[in-house]
């Protein structure tokens, strides 16, 4: 008895991520990085497009890694995490940075060049954006429908933009900003900052 105890605490982190989709969710944000760098070169290899044919990848790909990070939040265990002795948001926290990191500096690398444009810090800004807004959905909807809201929004917002950027747009239509636009960080990091904090003391909403 005494032998298991003391080697329990080493183990919740380990039970932690063996309760959520780990690999599930490694596996799609690795090939939504491979289809966005495909995508990116293919759309800016066309003759009649620049560099601002990677828009619709700047704006798709980060919904897709959020979607992917948000319904990897689900656990089966939740009832235990809310039960267990130990506070659980430390490891909801590093669980939420690290898939994001990886998700941002993953995407990042699918649009070299033109940086100052529809480039890597233009997708770094949006997964952290649309990462925040899953999160923070996770927590009223659940791990499983966190997705919506920002797919939606991000839906909305493509066909909806002004095609010229800065502005109010800078801020309601912060996705399709170039890189630049210091409004649409400050929208994409508050969102993040909430949501992160909201996910990690409350937790995704427990589901059946």
């Amino acid at each position: 008895m005494t032998t298991t105890v003391r080697t329990l605490p080493g183990r919740l982190p380990v039970l932690y991520l063996r309760s959520r989709a780990l690999p599930a969710t490694l596996a799609t944000l690795a090939g939504i990085a491979l289809l966005a760098a495909w995508a990116a070169d293919w759309l800016q290899s066309r003759p009649q497009f620049d560099h601002t044919a990677r828009v619709p990848v700047q704006v798709l790909a980060p919904l897709l890694a959020a979607a992917a990070i948000g319904t990897g939040l689900f656990s089966y265990t939740e009832e235990l995490d809310r039960t267990a002795v130990r506070r659980w948001w430390p490891r909801r926290l590093t669980y939420l940075l690290a898939l994001t990191a990886l998700a941002a500096g993953a995407l990042a690398l699918a649009v070299p060049g033109h940086p100052e444009q529809f480039g890597a810090p233009a997708m770094v800004r949006n997964v952290l954006g649309a990462t925040g807004v899953t999160a923070a959905a996770a927590t009223v909807l659940g791990a499983r429908a966190s997705w919506l809201p920002m797919t939606v929004y991000g839906g909305a917002v493509y066909l909806a933009a002004p095609r010229t950027p800065g502005g109010a747009a800078a801020y309601w239509a912060w996705p399709m900003q170039p890189g630049p636009q210091a409004a649409a960080w400050a929208v994409a990091g508050t969102a993040y900052v909430v949501g992160a904090a909201l996910l990690a003391l409350r937790g995704p909403r427990p589901e059946r």
